[in-house]
């Protein structure tokens, strides 16, 4: 060495060769792995060839998935988008850091994975979608988003459009009938490919992983799509069609719990969405396969983890809903696929696993330390050998409904404090029933119909899940929460299951969506 050249600090020694030790070898420490992490909003697991859809074409995802880790029963931490996406950025769950709702700010001094990897000598970038509701850059040290993309585009020309084709209105939620604002009509919107913040995040990606440094990155890259309005350029029109598909059929155990907004919309109506949506994933793969071409093409994907995943699940008439908001598994089920091509071996895990567990894996994988808040466990193991459990259960929080759910391989359980009038749109015919619970036995009722919570041969199940919720809702809780000392269950509960969030500032920053 040198003396001109600075001594590696003992925390960067022990990175490196924790890091060689991870790949079984005792070869001199290499760079540590890149880290490319493509994050789709409102990407429901069903809706992409690899999970099974015969109806949707994702040659992208199918191709980076036959290389990779598939997960089938991974699960978020919320589903509703900000406390979906800051858990998994955290490793916590959203009622610790105070996140449970749309609206809600990450608070300053909460740590992602981004400032992690920053004090380990990482470049950090994140372009497209965050949520953290505040022009914070939360670690990244370069941030692009909408405002961003809204420049870019006033400085170009948008190609124009011919007056004969039929475009999307503007997006217009819960004032609009949720027909518009669904998309039934499949339109596209009003751009060509080259012109979409999809376009501009994938080429700003592949700008990033082309430009030459010393360190190594992580890249976070945060699409729009399918969410709502499903949107999908003027070239994917036509692409499907609303005869292409079926309205899921709304069950008599279904009706008391539609949102009322959802209630007036035709089968036609939804055969219609359900095409936009479909589009709008085909879409977005090729935007995926953009970036990861460009990964390719940069001659660093020999030393990058990719992770792809949606930030909740999403409703496409099951239930009689088209939303997430909710405990049934099309909601809180994500795909999930990781490919390390150092060490993990391709296959499909059916190990339960859930989004906060990402930075404790994505940490180890790195060779770095796992901050002792961490709340997520580090499924590394599993990667390795995809036969290996993870988690004996999934828990997940909405506190807009007071809800929360625990998912194991065959059982779900929904309780709800049914006091809160809730604020997200998806009102009920019956917005404050009191306290319930459901119980489904996914191995014989695997679309979550039957519900079991008042047959008396379950009574001991309900109350063994009764209290691992109460458990687990006293240890993460934010602050300690005061009641009587002589509260019951049904008190604790209900009082832990509503919003807590971090008070947003006095002035609110500007708004990231």
């Amino acid at each position: 060495m040198q003396h001109n050249e600075p001594r590696p600090s003992r925390r960067d020694f022990l990175c490196s060769a924790t890091g060689a030790l991870l790949a079984g070898t005792d070869a001199a420490p290499t760079r540590k792995p890149n880290i490319l992490w493509i994050v789709a909003d409102d990407h429901a697991t069903a809706i992409s060839g690899v999970y099974g859809s015969s109806h949707v074409h994702t040659p992208s995802l199918d191709r980076f998935a036959a290389r990779a880790t598939r997960f089938t029963q991974a699960f978020c931490c919320s589903p509703v988008c900000t406390a979906a996406r800051q858990a998994f950025l955290t490793g916590r769950y959203p009622r610790s850091i105070g996140v449970t709702q749309l609206a809600s700010v990450l608070p300053a001094d909460e740590r992602t994975l981004a400032h992690e990897l920053s004090d380990a000598g990482y470049d950090t970038a994140a372009f497209g979608k965050m949520h953290f509701n505040s022009n914070l850059k939360h670690g990244f040290a370069k941030r692009l988003d909408l405002p961003e993309f809204a420049l870019h585009a006033k400085a170009t020309q948008k190609r124009p459009i011919p007056s004969e084709i039929k475009v999307q209105p503007p997006w217009k939620p819960f004032v609009d009938p949720a027909s518009i604002w669904l998309n039934s009509d499949c339109l596209p919107f009003d751009y060509y490919a080259a012109d979409t913040s999809a376009e501009y995040f994938a080429s700003q990606a592949e700008r990033f992983m082309r430009t030459p440094r010393e360190n190594p990155f992580i890249l976070v890259v945060g699409f729009y799509e399918p969410h709502s309005p499903y949107n999908f350029p003027i070239e994917y029109r036509d692409r499907h069609q609303p005869d292409e598909f079926k309205a899921p059929k709304v069950e008599p155990a279904d009706v008391s719990q539609i949102p009322i907004v959802f209630k007036d919309l035709t089968a036609a109506q939804k055969r219609g969405s359900i095409a936009a949506y479909h589009t709008s994933v085909e879409f977005l793969d090729s935007q995926i396969g953009r970036v990861l071409e460009a990964l390719e093409q940069s001659g660093q994907a020999d030393n990058t983890i990719v992770v792809y995943l949606s930030d909740h699940g999403y409703l496409l008439g099951e239930h009689g809903r088209f939303e997430k908001h909710s405990g049934f598994d099309p909601a809180i089920h994500v795909p999930l696929i990781i490919r390390d091509p150092r060490r993990a071996k391709a296959g499909v895990s059916s190990s339960i696993v859930q989004t906060i567990d990402l930075v404790p894996t994505l940490l180890e994988m790195c060779g770095l330390p796992i901050p002792a808040r961490t709340q997520g466990k580090s499924f590394l193991p599993t990667l390795n050998d995809p036969t290996r459990a993870h988690r004996d259960a999934a828990i997940i929080e909405y506190s807009e409904n007071a809800e929360a759910y625990i998912r194991t391989d065959r059982w779900k359980f929904i309780y709800c404090a049914g006091t809160r009038a809730r604020k997200d749109g998806y009102v009920t015919a019956d917005p404050a029933p009191g306290p319930y619970m459901r119980l489904y036995d996914r191995d014989a009722d695997p679309d979550e119909l039957n519900n079991l919570a008042g047959n008396p041969e379950h009574s001991k199940r309900l109350a063994l899940f009764t209290d691992q919720l109460l458990e687990h809702l006293t240890k993460t809780a934010r602050e300690p929460i005061k009641l009587p000392a002589n509260a019951n269950r049904t008190m604790l509960l209900d009082r832990y299951l509503q919003p807590n969030d971090v008070p947003k500032p006095a002035t609110r920053p500007t708004t990231r969506y």
